[in-house]
């Protein structure tokens, strides 16, 4: 399984390249496509095909074995975690900061939340031709 070309970075998303890995990463392992013992691309390998520093992807792997979803072998290798300490709890958190922060902003901005509804799904799904 080639790994790597399963994540893709956007220039437009506006987040930092790193939380991009991280957050699909830990997609990935959420899901069950990458089990535990999974290996990782290298940092380096994973920096060339995401066409991104060497540091971005250092980053992110630093993260996310400080959050327990995966274990790095110094020098080695790093892996998913048998049981990844994908703790929710912050995840849920975070999606409700987020969810504060479009109320907000759609209430200073006179939308509705159908509007937001149709935005949602439109982004949650781009091949959309057509939100109802």
């Amino acid at each position: 399984m080639n790994m790597n070309s399963e994540l893709s970075l956007s220039l437009r998303d506006g987040r930092p390249m790193y939380l991009q890995i991280i957050e699909q990463i830990k997609q990935k392992v959420a899901i069950g496509d990458w089990p535990a013992g999974q290996k990782l691309p290298s940092i380096r390998a994973l920096a060339v095909e995401l066409n991104v520093s060497v540091i971005t992807v250092k980053r992110a792997y630093t993260e996310l074995e400080r959050e327990g979803v995966i274990l790095t072998h110094q020098g080695k290798e790093s892996v998913i975690a048998d049981k990844p300490g994908l703790n929710r709890e912050p995840i849920l958190q975070d999606l409700e900061a987020a969810m504060e922060r479009v109320i907000y902003l759609s209430r200073l901005l006179g939308i509705s939340p159908e509007q937001i509804q149709r935005q949602l799904i439109k982004k949650w799904n781009p091949e959309m031709e057509e939100v109802p």
